[in-house]
């Protein structure tokens, strides 16, 4: 059979996310950066596609436009269904982009229903009573509630949903979702008009995720978080669509140095930098003095090109909520974020060109999409997880470089050292 599942994906640290948990589940995935083009070509065995686009806060024209034109080519490619991925935090504006895109989506498949199901957790995000946690913390109450791109002040994912969407928006309870797939469907059923209906899910545990994906076995749109994904490999075995679990590619890591470029300014990501110094070098961006000529450039790639070696080396513009804002207010929140990624994109080119660097660690949607970018890799092969969410990739590109792309919410203190010792080899 062709390709199975298309997946949309809101950003590059996203798409690696959902691309490792089918890998997981035995499925053969490839994963394109940015929009297909012509003279993207993939093998035969492929059962999913994830198109890792730079959505998430974007215009919402933009993001509705880009969204489109990765579901046309995903339908052209002959996929049962399409995933649309976003962050298990519900990452959004106040003006979306979740709900105008859902919306699309839904429009473009011409489908008046679909799910919300952001939960995963195994990384400690759960939904109850249509209310997002984050390690038992309502969204609205954790580090999230002061993300500089997206902060998130409402932890009910129907009222932010309802902002949104031009479709109803309905709730099925974990009480309904733990009894199990037809408990589920029944609840499907009692919506009888025609109307788009999203119903957003409690979720608990994996199994409450693989119930829900299963009860929602007939429809051509599922959106939510990667863990959602978990139990479709083995919904398409039960289906006959596979039949057995996909060959999985061979992978290693390319010998050469290692760099570490954190973006996000998120309390993990902190925790991890913080982590990372007591043993290895790293160096702060200077946001303002960025801003102002190539001298802070300069200095960072001297301090990179100084350490880089034995060592893996780290250049961060992880920061305080209260030091993000100052700087935000000086130069505009759109200008410092771009500044920022633009400057840890161009340290990933020339480090790779010039310092031996053939493993890089990025922590940050944005930054990671601007990496990608930048390195012009289209696609990426998909290797075994770091942790939960975070797989070791190689950018299939004229040199091959290992990279692993981190949402900022996500791993452990000691994140960035598990990721340069984990031993990939199969």
């Amino acid at each position: 059979m062709s390709v199975l599942l298309g997946c949309i994906a809101d950003d590059f640290t996203g798409a690696t996310d959902i691309a490792s948990v089918l890998r997981r589940e035995g499925m053969q995935v490839l994963q394109i950066n940015g929009l297909p083009t012509e003279s993207v070509t993939y093998p035969d065995n492929v059962d999913a596609i994830v198109i890792a686009l730079k959505s998430r806060t974007e215009p919402v024209k933009e993001a509705v436009d880009a969204s489109l034109q990765a579901c046309n080519w995903l339908l052209e490619q002959g996929v049962v269904q399409v995933f649309f991925k976003y962050c298990s935090t519900f990452d959004c504006t106040a003006k979306g982009n979740i709900g105008p895109v859902i919306d699309a989506l839904m429009a473009r498949l011409n489908t008046n229903k679909t799910i919300v199901s952001p939960g995963y957790p195994v990384n400690g995000r759960t939904v109850y009573g249509a209310n997002l946690f984050v390690l038992g913390v309502p969204l609205s109450e954790s580090p999230m509630k002061d993300h500089p791109l997206t902060p998130m002040r409402d932890s009910n994912l129907v009222r932010l949903l309802e902002t949104q969407t031009q479709a109803q928006v309905n709730h099925i309870p974990w009480q309904v979702i733990q009894t199990g797939e037809a408990a589920i469907k029944q609840e499907f059923d009692r919506c009888h008009d025609m109307k788009p209906t999203i119903w957003v899910m409690d979720a608990l545990t994996d199994s409450d995720l693989i119930a829900s994906t299963f009860a929602a076995e007939d429809m051509t749109l599922l959106t939510g978080g990667a863990a959602l994904a978990q139990g479709l490999p083995a919904l398409y075995r039960k289906k006959g669509w596979m039949t057995s679990e996909s060959s999985q590619n061979t992978f290693s890591l390319p010998e050469g140095n290692s760099l570490v470029l954190a973006g996000s300014c998120s309390t993990a990501t902190r925790g991890q930098v913080a982590c990372f110094l007591e043993q290895y070098p790293g160096i702060a961006v200077d946001p303002l003095s960025l801003s102002k000529d190539d001298k802070e450039y300069d200095r960072l790639f001297s301090f990179v090109k100084a350490n880089i070696g034995k060592k893996p080396v780290l250049v961060y513009a992880s920061d305080t909520p209260e030091n993000v804002l100052a700087i935000q207010q000086e130069l505009g929140q759109e200008a410092a974020g771009k500044l920022v990624e633009a400057c840890l994109a161009r340290l990933a080119v020339d480090a790779t060109e010039s310092l031996g660097v053939t493993q890089i660690v990025v922590a940050g949607g944005e930054t990671s999409g601007a990496v990608v970018s930048a390195l012009q890799a289209k696609t990426l092969l998909i290797g075994d997880p770091i942790e939960p969410g975070v797989p070791w990739t190689i950018l299939q590109g004229d040199k091959a470089i290992g990279i692993a792309l981190k949402s900022g919410n996500f791993g452990s203190r000691d994140f960035f050292l598990r990721a340069l010792s984990k031993d990939t080899g199969e």
